[in-house]
């Protein structure tokens, strides 16, 4: 029979406390939840809608809050809420499904992965594709009301849909948003090509458009590079967008009532944005029925919030508003 010594024993302890190391390491490696994608097709009518998701951990293991983000006028879901930049973070869909939503997106009739059609894809039509959208947020999560967000004529889109279906939103982002376009220097410049939209279904939607986008208010608020890699991931869909929401913001205006957005409602606004105006939000914010509502503007920042060299502050002051401790009911 063979002697065991003292060496032997600790040796033994140190081999199998490595081991227990390693396995719970192991579990926590399993335990801990990776981020998951999905694609998903919405239909409206004939039109078949790109979406796409993403969250922490596969669906089937918790459910949590839904944020559905909807894009502007010139650039499609995926290209603006998930943009792949080596060595930084412009994915709105990864911040906030670290930040614990399960995030989706969309393409918009006549952009990215969804149906080419004759339509102009005007905001009305952009809100018909969120209730799309919707029915399928709501088919996959089991969730009756989600969170908005959306920029620029995106933030249009949201505040129509929200009026006609405030029962499935729970909290509305606005960016970049546009009530009269009064002042708006931008809006004054397109203006100049209103016949163009009222005869044309599409306009061009070149490099040196998307380029433009990066330089128009404030240079040196977005990094340059991002124009190259967004211009790649875009230009693969064609070099033309839809004119309808160019056409609404240059002549139809308004096209949200503020009395008729009764949700929570967050406006956004980047410091040297040259479409959405202080005094234009202001008239909009104050005449908002709900006593839940926040005004902020956001330093260093101009049209373009999801791009911008500052975009933290942006999602501090978002995720902030979406995590808001429901306040105490005041009986008078």
């Amino acid at each position: 029979m063979s002697k065991v010594t003292r060496r032997d024993l600790v040796r033994s302890a140190g081999v199998g406390l490595a081991a227990a190391v390693a396995g719970g390491e192991a579990l926590a490696a399993q335990a801990k939840p990776v981020l998951w994608s999905a694609e998903y097709t919405a239909k409206k009518g004939p039109v078949s809608l790109a979406m796409y998701r993403k969250r922490m951990g596969a669906p089937k293991t918790t459910t949590l809050p839904v944020l559905f983000l909807i894009h502007g006028s010139s650039l499609s879901g995926k290209s603006t809420f998930d943009l792949t930049v080596p060595g930084e973070e412009y994915s709105l869909m990864n911040v906030f499904a670290g930040y614990g939503f399960d995030v989706w997106t969309m393409d918009h009739e006549n952009y990215g992965k969804s149906s080419r059609t004759p339509s102009n894809s005007d905001i009305a039509s952009g809100a018909e594709d969120i209730r799309a959208g919707f029915e399928v947020i709501a088919r996959e999560t089991g969730q009756p009301r989600i969170h908005l967000f959306g920029e620029s004529s995106g933030a249009l889109r949201v505040g129509v849909y929200a009026m006609h279906h405030p029962e499935t939103v729970d909290r509305l982002v606005l960016a970049a948003f546009t009530y009269k376009g009064e002042g708006s220097p931008t809006l004054t410049e397109r203006a100049k090509q209103l016949d163009s939209y009222r005869a044309h279904n599409t306009r061009l939607r070149d490099r040196a458009m998307i380029r433009s986008i990066f330089t128009r208010d404030k240079p040196g608020t977005s990094d340059p590079k991002l124009a190259e890699i967004l211009a790649d991931a875009e230009l693969k869909y064609g070099d033309q967008v839809p004119t309808g929401t160019y056409l609404d913001m240059t002549a139809n205006l308004p096209v949200v009532d503020p009395a008729k957005v009764t949700n929570p409602v967050l406006m956004l606004r980047g410091e040297y944005d040259g479409i959405a105006t202080v005094k234009d939000i202001s008239e909009f914010f104050d005449a908002l029925p709900s006593g839940d509502r926040q005004f902020v503007i956001l330093p260093g920042s101009a049209h373009s919030l999801a791009f911008a060299i500052n975009r933290r502050p942006f999602w501090h002051a978002m995720n902030a508003f979406l995590t808001m401790p429901k306040a105490v009911a005041i009986v008078s």
